[in-house]
């Protein structure tokens, strides 16, 4: 069973690793998940987890204050909004209803990052 959870931490961090680029994938959750598997599976990836210059602090913030920064909300709704925006108008321009679907989903990703409280440090 260790191993099992060491392995789903590491996809875990991979897809975390990947939101950090892909504005739909979600990057805490991910680290969360990995950090929740790794303390019970490896206490040492654990503790690199949480000291990791980068992954460390989105932990952290999310773990302590339950928030996020201001710049990552900009970023993230901005990213949101630029990729969906795209889709509804290069991409599913002649389906209406894709288009309609598409803004209810980046309304529901938007409020979402927006409803956690504001980490200011």
């Amino acid at each position: 069973m260790k191993i099992f959870l060491i392995i789903v931490g590491c996809i875990s961090l991979a897809l975390g690793v990947t939101g950090m680029f892909l504005p739909l994938l979600p990057t805490t959750p991910f680290l969360l998940l990995s950090a929740a598997v790794w303390v019970k599976a490896s206490p040492a990836l654990y503790e690199w987890l949480l000291n990791h210059k980068v992954f460390g602090e989105y932990i952290r913030n999310f773990r302590e204050y339950r928030a996020i920064p201001l710049r990552v909300k900009i970023i993230s709704v901005s990213l949101v909004w630029l990729t969906i925006g795209y889709c509804i108008f290069a991409v599913v321009d002649e389906w209406w209803w894709a288009q309609v679907l598409m803004t209810l989903l980046a309304i529901g990703i938007s409020w979402h990052i927006l409803s956690f409280k504001t980490l200011k440090k």
